[in-house]
């Protein structure tokens, strides 16, 4: 007759997380890294709860409301409308002319010395590394301050803030597609520069078809970004919707602040709704 072993002792998985004391240390550490930067930076929560202020935040955001929805002021919020798309597609048009470029240039992706020794290598990293530098500048000057600079060179309008986009844009489009290419699997390029493939080539077979939907929808995204920044461009007389908005802030005008803000509003979801849908066609 034979006996029935008896099972082994199942042992319970410890429920303590093993990184909890790193996560810790490193939550300790960001805070006390930000308190002083909020010390520094004036910020206090508290004031936003005082009685006065609340009363004065209150009477402004009613004066949203309803938005202004008068013909002749309807008019000149499609004009300004189509100003801002016209000012942030140029402008993002124009910056990918300028940061396409630079990224091919700057990417190691795509960097043909990595590969093996050659006569060249030196010269590459020069190259590269001056392509680099160019990015920087480009993108270390915020476009508020290019827009004032070719608003006083080329007048009132949206000329000054495309210009302005173009070249801040640039910048962080080149930085961010050479960074996007690294990332992603660079094997099948790789393979493509041994086999003497050239760079162009490589990249068009070996990187975009991995990284298209990426780059497609950073740059959705930076054309949203420069919707947004329109506004502020159009304070200091680059035209389009910001303009508007600068208008109707001086007039106290809430109701027709609140419709340009619903614009804006629109323009975000619409641009979402691109990039989704540009994304899915390239699935």
């Amino acid at each position: 007759m034979s006996t029935v072993q008896p099972l082994p002792p199942q042992t319970v998985p410890a429920l303590r997380d093993p990184l909890a004391r790193r996560r810790l240390v490193w939550l300790l550490a960001a805070l006390v890294i930000a308190w002083p930067m909020l010390q520094l930076s004036g910020f206090a929560p508290s004031a936003l709860f005082a009685a006065g202020n609340l009363q004065v935040i209150g009477g402004f955001l009613a004066g949203f409301l309803p938005p202004e929805t008068a013909p002749d002021f309807l008019a000149m919020l499609a004009k300004a409308t189509l100003e801002t798309l016209a000012m942030a597609t140029a402008g993002t048009a124009l910056a990918f002319i300028i940061g396409a470029p630079l990224a091919f240039v700057t990417t190691r992706a795509l960097s043909v010395s990595r590969i093996g020794p050659g006569p060249g290598r030196a010269q590459a990293g020069v190259v590269r590394q001056v392509g680099r530098s160019v990015l920087m500048v480009l993108r270390a000057v915020p476009e508020i301050v290019w827009a004032l600079v070719f608003v006083r060179a080329l007048g009132l309008g949206p000329a000054a803030g495309v210009l302005a986009l173009a070249i801040t844009y640039g910048g962080m489009l080149g930085k961010v597609y050479a960074e996007v290419l690294e990332s992603t699997d660079t094997r099948p390029a790789r393979a493509l520069l041994e086999s003497g493939s050239g760079r162009f080539a490589a990249l068009v077979y070996g990187l975009l078809p991995n990284s298209a939907q990426e780059l497609i929808s950073y740059t959705v995204y930076r054309w949203e970004c420069a919707v947004r920044a329109s506004v502020v461009m159009g304070f200091v007389g680059a035209g389009g919707l910001g303009q508007l908005m600068d208008q109707s802030m001086k007039m106290l005008n809430g109701g027709e602040a609140s419709s340009i803000l619903l614009v804006f509003l629109v323009l975000v979801l619409l641009a979402d709704a691109l990039s989704n849908a540009l994304r899915r066609l390239l699935a």
